[in-house]
């Protein structure tokens, strides 16, 4: 059963990382370019320092995600907040 939304989600509060469940931005060309694309964002809830807490709307998985420059990243890739 799905985890609901956070009820302190905003989704003027948003995150472009991939999601490490649903994938779901895999196919996207926008995505594949590092742009900001309008489908495949992620909720931003907080952050404590370098460390960003985020929900998938897609999938409604919760990660967090260490944003410090040269830390070990699922993917090799960088978030783009």
């Amino acid at each position: 059963m799905p985890l609901p939304i956070d009820p302190q989600a905003d989704p003027a509060r948003r995150a472009w990382v991939p999601c490490p469940v649903c994938d779901d931005a895999r196919h996207c060309a926008a995505c594949a370019d590092t742009r900001n694309c309008e489908e495949h964002w992620r909720y931003l809830l907080s952050n404590a320092g370098p460390v960003i807490h985020l929900q998938c709307p897609r999938c409604t998985h919760l990660w967090s995600l260490n944003t410090r420059p040269g830390a070990a990243r699922p993917g090799g890739t960088a978030p783009r907040v």
